[in-house]
């Protein structure tokens, strides 16, 4: 042990990388719980729509939806949900699909519905890119 000790002090800088590393580790590990969601694939999703009737919620800008949507996609752009919660109310028992471009904003919209007290949220990784590089459809 007191080697140990020895190796620490005089190794400082590894032994703040490796708890760096560690502690980004643990991060990764646990931030689907953190930020309020779970991360689905576009296969789990179309899972997910087709057999408990999940909502998907777009959350990106107008001019980015009107390039093409997923299929009976909700929109509200992710800087408004929290103004329109509202309007997904009506589907808190089933589960919700937040989506954006690529992922990182839905993140985002994920977190306020479970702020809100929605319980069945993902989001779906990659986002509308990952959902087209899948082969899936999006509609005008």
């Amino acid at each position: 042990m007191d080697q140990l000790i020895e190796f620490a002090t005089n190794h400082w800088f590894l032994t703040l990388t490796l708890f760096t590393v560690l502690g980004s580790l643990a991060w990764i590990t646990a931030a689907p719980g953190v930020l309020g969601s779970e991360r689905v694939n576009p296969v789990e999703a179309v899972r997910l729509i087709n057999h408990e009737g999940a909502i998907i919620l777009d959350v990106r800008t107008d001019s980015e939806v009107e390039e093409g949507r997923i299929l009976n996609a909700i929109h509200i752009p992710q800087q408004s949900l929290a103004d329109q919660i509202k309007r997904v109310e009506k589907y808190r028992a089933k589960p919700i699909i937040g989506v954006c471009r690529t992922g990182s904003r839905s993140a985002a919209a994920c977190a306020t519905l479970r702020k809100h007290g929605f319980e069945r949220v993902y989001n779906l990784g990659g986002g509308v890119v990952g959902w087209q590089s899948a082969g899936l459809p999006l509609v005008k």
